[in-house]
């Protein structure tokens, strides 16, 4: 997996997550609310509701709580409409960052994200002001349940579309051409996989290896903008090499 992906994996193994657990129903509910805003409020009929709403069980959310998500993306309860925003700009040490929110403010999300940039030594930038360093792909989360590298990548790259594949001893991440996603998500469900994610991203074209001394901050940065509350995913370019992911396990 790539530097970043596997600190997060990191983190939530050494229980780092605090912060980010209590928004996590929020998150949660944002993803469902927008994934049946996308299409049929029927998760049979909607694969990335489908998603959600098994995301959203498998971290014990409340039946009824999955029910009003759903609803209110219909229109129900007369509260303000969610909506996704994405946000671009630069962080510490250079670092390339796209974010994607979900927000029922963009006012108040744009103001809160410009002072976690700026807080981080960063500049929160227009639209496109980084977005040209990265391109598009499928991203398919796969749980890796004891297998060997080797053997999850004999899996994932029988799958048509598959352009690298990300291990991990618990998750690995497969990465495919954007046209490609569902189609190497059915393949691994069939190969016996269990998938966890799986949509749309951004990879960076040409990744940064920071300095050992930027990583401290570069990592502050990243984790800030993923605790926050409207934020439902983090891009950026930084990949991080083994010592320095091995040095980040033993901390």
């Amino acid at each position: 997996m790539s530097g970043h992906s596997k600190w997060h994996n990191i983190k939530l193994r050494k229980g780092k997550v605090d912060a980010q657990r209590g928004a996590l129903f929020t998150k949660l509910s944002k993803e469902i609310i927008l994934a049946a805003k996308s299409g049929s409020p029927d998760p049979e009929a909607n694969y990335r509701l489908k998603m959600a709403v098994e995301k959203a069980r498998e971290n014990n959310m409340p039946a009824d709580t999955i029910k009003r998500a759903i609803q209110r993306a219909g229109g129900a309860g007369n509260e303000k409409e969610i909506e996704e925003i994405r946000y671009e700009g630069y962080g510490p040490a250079g670092v390339a960052a796209i974010v994607d929110a979900a927000t029922d403010n963009r006012n108040r999300t744009a103001s809160e994200l410009r002072f976690l940039f700026s807080r981080n030594e960063g500049t929160l930038g227009e639209t496109g002001s980084v977005g040209w360093m990265f391109e598009g792909r499928g991203l398919v989360e796969v749980q890796t349940a004891g297998l060997s590298e080797d053997a999850l990548t004999e899996k994932a790259l029988a799958a048509e579309g598959v352009i690298d594949v990300r291990y991990g001893s618990e998750s690995s991440e497969i990465v495919t051409e954007e046209a490609a996603v569902s189609g190497v998500r059915d393949a691994l469900a069939a190969a016996g996989l269990r998938i966890t994610s799986a949509h749309l991203g951004m990879e960076a074209r040409q990744p940064l290896h920071p300095a050992a001394e930027d990583v401290p901050k570069i990592l502050a940065f990243l984790d800030a903008l993923e605790e926050h509350e409207d934020v439902q995913r983090v891009y950026s370019n930084v990949e991080l090499d083994e010592a320095q992911i091995e040095a980040l396990a033993g901390a």
